[in-house]
């Protein structure tokens, strides 16, 4: 069994997120921690495998924290389960060593899917040996290819997802929810499931466009840095992983 901390100001989230790990076979968690200070004491007393590790904490951030891990030698793998999407921030936790980086909101698929392949990757490393050149691409690939098909709600199809997001990035400029539907060839019904799902992700723009009638409607634009829309990256508030 895999050793699980679950690091989140939001003592809800971190519920959901405890509850989220338990339903993956092979991993338990061991604590739950709503600060910084608690998380390295509890690391101090208990030594666990993973960190799932908020970026907003309310005496310093995430990174902080691992900063601090790592400085002390304690090399406990972490991956960043946050709604921060500044890319530098992102970097950063690259920088640090982390894992996987999973932005709020989530589905449990996307969180088991990445569990599921930190679990495969500690099998690989811990069988010892030596690796050839396509083992090592192997364990590389583990985490980076985590999750893709997985990560959409139930009743979306990665195939309809993918064409929503073709159409938006080969677009010259915002869309209607009808044009993208006829570019799409899908119905305008299907169109704005998909198109909501992107919006709560952050992968899209929202903008109103006032017509003859006065009636507003609703113009989407890809956003290729992933930056959060409308206020989307609030700590709090919709910083949940079911999306409320």
């Amino acid at each position: 069994m895999f050793a699980v901390l679950v690091v989140d100001d939001d003592v809800r989230v971190a519920r959901i997120n405890a509850a989220y790990v338990e339903k993956v076979p092979g991993f338990e968690v061991a604590a739950r921690a709503h600060s910084a200070a608690e998380a390295l004491e509890l690391l101090s007393g208990r030594p666990v495998d993973l960190i799932l590790l908020d970026h907003y904490l309310p005496d310093e951030n995430g990174l902080d924290l691992v900063r601090h891990l790592r400085r002390r030698g304690d090399l406990t793998d972490v991956i960043m389960v946050t709604a921060a999407r500044d890319l530098a921030t992102v970097q950063a936790a690259m920088r640090l060593g982390a894992l996987q980086y999973l932005v709020k909101p989530f589905t449990f698929g996307a969180l088991r899917s990445r569990l599921e392949a930190y679990g495969s990757l500690r099998r690989s490393l811990e069988s010892g040996g030596e690796a050839e050149q396509a083992e090592v691409d192997r364990i590389f690939g583990t985490l980076a290819s985590a999750g893709t098909p997985n990560a959409l709600p139930k009743g979306h199809s990665p195939t309809t997802a993918e064409l929503v997001r073709q159409v938006l990035r080969s677009a010259d400029g915002p869309l209607s929810t009808q044009q993208i539907a006829d570019l799409a060839g899908i119905s305008r019904q299907t169109a704005q499931r998909y198109l909501k799902l992107l919006d709560r992700t952050g992968r899209v723009t929202l903008a109103l466009r006032y017509g003859e009638t006065g009636r507003p409607e609703h113009r989407y634009a890809w956003r290729p840095s992933g930056r959060p829309s409308h206020g989307s990256d609030r700590p709090n508030g919709s910083d949940h992983p079911d999306g409320t």
